[in-house]
């Protein structure tokens, strides 16, 4: 239940609670401008609005193949007689918590404005635990920490590690998504949604009173935003359960935004690919074409006449390898990093001009690869890395676009590594925010599909514009290859990161000795077990996947690899099965283009063990379940390649007894028999 009232000076301050207990306890709204009164007290209510909505919505893609958007609405209409101004504050309340956002009708006193800073609090229940990350104006891309509020203040300097681009703002402030879990049971998580035109908003604790305050993202001058009515801002969205397993299931931010703003999606397909990239990201070769530092602009490089290094993997011979791979075992796509020109001196030297995104390596045979995946029913992923120079990439954005027309590409993936051109902005202002956007929607007029690293974090925008298929925006697999993660690590995404949209986090990594992926290296682990690299594919959802392991590794382990090809990318319906934030998360999906079910259990340094029942099956009909799982002796670091593959007859009345090794989990197949010879051999099996 939500209460909104005026307090005796006319703050406006609402409360949330759940089956009684407090979620958030009673808190101001309002903002600071620059060079105008504040919009904070001296309101009166002219007038509400009450409202209900219940409707039923099929997402392009998704987790469901239909959505439920039931809530009751209040629109609070609000005016400051002393300066004559109008604000309104809309609430729409769920089942599974709440939304509020501000409005700013047309007006003759408030026309255009400078915020200062929004001041939305969050009240919250006491000293609750929480999963949470440095607030930073710049990086997503760091570990969780698990801790009290109270303690944030001393965790934060040992919270954050080096990044290329970083710019932490409050030895207090923390990034949304925060999950939290208050000493009265219920589970709380603090986010936006529909962040259109508006700085991204953060969260600063007053540790003293446990109250988090909007801390919004500066522009180069300073300043939080710049409006004009009539304007609305983002959604602050609270989701509240007594279950962890409701985070998960939540679809609070995505019914918080937009409906499909496309006529036409029969081009937005989910994807899974293979590429050219951890060879480079472990592997310890190149994306660049020579070692030969240019006495000239890249742009005026003559590269026929540099010396190749030899270490450039985006070639075509070895660009051939990953299509043959891709077309052997049924992957839609083939990323290639590396192909354009300028990957000599592109990194940290914030240069306007770096990339064209037009011009292969001369080792690089754009029309002929193309040519050769299309033959091969696969096509090649776009790489766009923009270096963070948003200049120079809106410079060439059409004419970029208008090449992937040419050759057959659908889809980009584009990285914002760096600090942010024009000098001065943050990649989480509203200067990028909007850069960010419109990208996405200049891409759907030439029908493309984006998936953007480096960018704001989702707050549910795949909704209104499903061509945004995917985003990095956290400290995804390629860190297991840098410092490693924490086997806790995808026991925390999901009820964090993922909570606005998917993530192109990048599993199925089969070798974890770094120094066997690249023999220079004395050093580096990836803190997973085999097992738990499948489970990734059902427990970090995503409708663009990648194997992201290089093929060699895959070759070796066939059977498990078994699972990769298998898996879906799109589904029907999902079952969150077991959850518990920062231990263990167990999932089940069914197949949208099928009858078949898929289960990944993911699991932290302890380990977990799993009593599953299979009563979300059919009743009427016989599966066979392949189950994928650590064997006995099996850990993330000591044997993290240890598995064992079973398969057997089940059905709804099935309980499976399963356990997930330290830092490990399972992933199982459940397709329906195919035949009753089928169903005669599999009697003879029996699952342990």
């Amino acid at each position: 239940m939500l209460d909104f009232a005026l307090t005796a000076d006319g703050r406006p301050t609402y409360s949330l609670t759940c089956d009684g207990k407090d979620a958030i306890l009673p808190s101001t709204l309002g903002f600071e401008l620059v060079k105008a009164e504040p919009l904070l007290a001296g309101f009166r209510i002219d007038g509400v609005e009450n409202a209900e909505e219940d409707e039923t919505w099929q997402p392009v893609w998704g987790e469901n193949s239909e959505i439920r958007n039931h809530y009751n609405e209040l629109l609070v209409h609000l005016s400051q007689p002393a300066t004559e101004r109008k604000m309104d504050i809309r609430f729409r309340v769920y089942d599974d918590g709440a939304g509020f956002r501000y409005e700013f009708p047309i007006q003759d006193k408030l026309v255009y404005f400078v915020v200062k800073e929004e001041r939305s609090q969050f009240a919250m229940p006491g000293d609750c635990l929480a999963w949470w990350i440095a607030g930073d104006y710049d990086t997503q891309e760091y570990e969780y920490t698990e801790s009290r509020l109270s303690e944030i203040r001393h965790l934060i300097a040992g919270a954050v590690d080096s990044n290329l681009s970083q710019t932490v703002f409050s030895p207090t402030g923390v990034q949304t998504s925060i999950q939290l879990k208050a000493d009265n049971g219920l589970y709380i998580n603090l986010h936006e949604a529909a962040l259109v035109d508006y700085s991204c908003m953060h969260l600063n604790l007053d540790d003293q009173n446990m109250v988090f305050e909007s801390w919004l993202t500066p522009d180069a001058q300073g300043n939080k935003g710049h409006l004009q009515c009539p304007v609305k801002s983002p959604w602050r969205a609270i989701i509240v359960s007594d279950d962890a397993r409701d985070m998960l299931a939540s679809n609070l931010i995505l019914n918080l935004n937009d409906p499909c703003a496309y006529d036409d999606v029969s081009w937005i397909k989910p994807v899974k690919y293979v590429g050219v990239w951890w060879e480079m990201i472990g592997g310890g070769k190149q994306w660049s074409y020579t070692f030969d530092l240019p006495s000239v602009k890249l742009d005026q490089l003559d590269y026929s006449k540099t010396k190749p290094h030899g270490q450039h993997s985006a070639n075509t011979e070895n660009v051939k390898r990953y299509i043959d791979f891709a077309a052997e075992h049924g992957f839609d796509q083939v990323l290639v990093e590396g192909w354009n020109i300028g990957w000599e001196d592109w990194s940290g030297n914030e240069k306007d001009y770096v990339f064209d995104f037009l011009t292969p390596y001369p080792d690089f045979d754009l029309p002929g690869l193309n040519a050769y995946a299309h033959s091969k029913g696969v096509r090649l992923m776009m790489h766009h890395e923009t270096s963070a120079s948003v200049r120079n990439y809106e410079r060439h954005m059409e004419q970029a676009y208008q090449l992937m027309d040419k050759y057959g590409y659908n889809s980009v993936k584009s990285g914002y590594v760096g600090n942010i051109i024009p000098r001065g902005e943050h990649h989480y202002g509203q200067y990028m925010v909007n850069h960010y956007l419109y990208a996405v929607t200049e891409a759907a007029k030439h029908h493309i599909m984006v998936n953007g690293h480096e960018a704001v974090r989702p707050t549910g925008l795949c909704r209104t514009y499903p061509n945004l298929i995917g985003n990095e925006s956290a400290r995804g697999t390629e860190y297991e290859s840098f410092v490693g993660n924490t086997p806790g690590h995808t026991t925390v995404l999901p009820f964090t990161r993922l909570q606005g949209g998917p993530m192109d986090y990048t599993p199925g990594i089969f070798e974890m000795d770094m120094t066997k992926v690249n023999p220079n290296r004395t050093s580096g682990h990836v803190n997973s077990t085999l097992a738990r690299q499948l489970a990734l594919y059902v427990t970090m959802y995503s409708p663009l996947q990648m194997a992201a392991d290089i093929p060699d590794h895959y070759e070796q382990f066939m059977d498990a690899f078994q699972f990769i090809k298998d898996v879906p990318v799109d589904w029907q319906e999902s079952r969150y099965l077991e959850a518990e934030p920062g231990r263990y998360i167990t999932v089940a999906r069914k197949d949208k283009n099928g009858e078949g079910w898929y289960v990944g259990c993911t699991a932290a340094e302890q380990g977990h063990e799993s009593a599953l029942a299979l009563d979300f099956l059919d009743p009427n009909r016989q599966y066979v379940a392949t189950v994928y799982s650590d064997a006995a002796d099996a850990h993330y670091y000591d044997n993290p390649q240890a598995y064992k593959i079973q398969k057997g007859l089940v059905d709804n009345k099935t309980k499976l007894a399963l356990k997930a090794a330290p830092g490990g989990g399972y992933a199982i197949s459940i397709v329906p028999v195919a035949d009753q010879a089928e169903a005669k051999a599999l009697k003879k099996l029996k699952l342990k």
